[in-house]
């Protein structure tokens, strides 16, 4: 009887000619592998090209608006000194007459302004600044922000998916210990 078990023990097991799972498993990889390469490639190839023509021609629009109001502005300001030098050519020149009453010329009392000392109206300039950002109200973010994997997902599929690693990791640790046929 010891000899049988010994015999047994001293056999190795007949290994399988073809790794049927393994293959199946890194095809699939390789597939997702290329798909994704194939996705990338389109999107380089058709989608990106379409967003920078977008881009320059919305830029270009927003140019040509911009040089069509500045050349608005600039034509407005040319016809209004026009029409105002059109205007102080054509007024007549005719000199006034003399009156025939004199003015009389009366001495008033002209009361001097002091000169305001510049340190002052620097300080006077500060101070006003200074009152100026006081009164500006300044915006504070009073909220969380909601970036990030967690905030976007929630943690509920964070939870599903940590499940299903897990599961993962038991069927893979059973294939692996269950007996070949």
């Amino acid at each position: 009887m010891y000899g049988d078990d010994e015999m047994n023990m001293n056999e190795t097991p007949p290994e399988e000619s073809s790794n049927r799972t393994f293959l199946i498993a890194a095809s699939i990889l390789g597939g997702i592998v290329l798909l994704s390469i194939a996705c990338l490639a389109g999107y380089a190839l058709l989608v990106l090209p379409g967003q920078r023509n977008a881009q320059q021609a919305q830029n270009a629009t927003a140019v040509a608006q911009q040089t069509q109001i500045a050349q608005a502005l600039t034509d407005t300001a040319v016809a209004q000194a026009f029409q105002f030098t059109a205007t102080a050519a054509a007024a007549p020149t005719a000199t006034p007459t003399p009156s025939p009453t004199p003015v009389v010329a009366q001495a008033t009392a002209t009361p001097s302004s002091p000169t305001p000392d510049p340190a002052t109206s620097t300080v006077a300039a500060a101070l006003t600044q200074a009152a100026l950002i006081t009164q500006t109200v300044i915006a504070t973010s009073t909220a969380l922000p909601d970036t990030g994997f967690a905030d976007q997902v929630g943690a509920p599929m964070l939870a599903i998916i940590a499940i299903a690693l897990v599961v993962v990791i038991l069927v893979a640790r059973r294939m692996r210990t269950a007996p070949t046929k």
